[in-house]
């Protein structure tokens, strides 16, 4: 069956992010471990588990099952249980990404609305057991994926490919787990994320108008207000990330729920418009997987002079050497 002009250009486009993602989000995982961007330790490691796991969802959803066995003809990459071990990781890998956005967003959240709770919630330390505690939860609940697929045949005497079970949609066993599945991802996270900046912008605006009103009656209005600066630079990162998470998940989320609503999981064929939604959602919510370094660079002045410190440093190296040799 001919594979639609759309479809290719859709295709490619995922195989161009999966090369340029690695070694963006590679990039983005040394300059803020370094700890040189101006930011607290708590929002680094957050910002670092984070572009850990978009790497980790390029690896395992986009590399291993498309790129590497389309160009590399290893019979290893097609057996039934290294394709499904690598579909629990890639399952994995989605959901620590969205859920550590939930925790980043909650973290800023407190420490821009809860004062009380600011300083024993927004440490390093309570990073590293959100940070842990996520990555074990989600890894955990996926394993059941592991049991969804069937082989497609035998090669050497090996079960050779992944096929879902028919009964995966019909058995009420699995019927619960795919809604749990969903509902956890992205369902939830997606409306977490729009209460929690709800009420971040909410209490924003409210402290800023009692704030003018204040310096209003002090006459110091005049002055440039530092605090609302800083206020205002601290949250538009928290904006940008969750921002982004929100439209680039929302054709996915709306496919996902015209299927469940129509009850079709299987495409009639590639010209059917619910797989060229369905493709392109995916495109779009593994893009946010390689936005981050993008968004960092646009919103944080030190993230930047790292970025251009990282892009100049093998140029310097390199005129270094050949200056050596005259």
């Amino acid at each position: 069956m001919a594979v639609p002009i759309i479809l290719q250009i859709l295709f490619g486009f995922y195989h161009f992010l999966a090369v340029v993602t690695v070694p963006a989000n590679l990039v983005t995982i040394v300059i803020l471990s370094r700890g040189k961007c101006g930011l607290g330790k708590g929002v680094s490691m957050y910002l670092v588990s984070m572009a850990t796991a978009d790497l980790l969802v390029v690896l395992f959803s986009m590399v291993l099952p498309t790129l590497i066995p389309k160009y590399v003809r290893v019979p290893f990459f097609f057996y039934t249980a290294v394709c499904s071990s690598n579909a629990v990781l890639g399952y994995a890998a989605i959901d620590c990404s969205v859920w550590l956005t939930i925790a980043f967003t909650i973290d800023r959240f407190v420490a821009i609305c809860c004062h009380n709770l600011k300083a024993r919630y927004c440490t390093q330390k309570t990073a590293m057991a959100v940070i842990a505690t996520v990555s074990l939860v989600n890894i955990l609940r996926n394993v059941p994926f592991y049991f969804k697929h069937q082989p497609r045949g035998t090669l050497g005497g090996v079960p050779w490919g992944c096929a879902t079970r028919p009964d995966f949609f019909n058995l009420p066993g699995w019927v619960a787990f795919f809604w749990l599945h969903h509902l956890l991802n992205p369902l939830i996270p997606y409306l977490l994320i729009l209460l929690f900046n709800a009420l971040t912008v909410r209490h924003i605006v409210l402290a800023n108008r009692a704030r003018r009103g204040l310096r209003a009656s002090s006459q110091e209005e005049k002055r440039e207000d530092t605090e609302m600066a800083n206020r205002r630079k601290s949250i538009i990162l928290l904006f940008v990330v969750s921002g982004s998470f929100i439209l680039l998940w929302m054709t996915k989320i709306s496919v996902f729920l015209l299927m469940e609503i129509s009850n079709q999981h299987f495409y009639p064929s590639y010209n059917h418009p619910i797989i060229i939604a369905d493709v392109t959602g995916s495109m779009l919510f593994y893009l946010s997987s390689c936005t981050n370094t993008t968004i960092y660079a646009l919103t944080q002045r030190k993230v930047r002079e790292e970025l251009k410190r990282a892009v100049k440093y093998p140029l310097i190296l390199i005129m270094e050497l050949v200056s050596s040799f005259k």
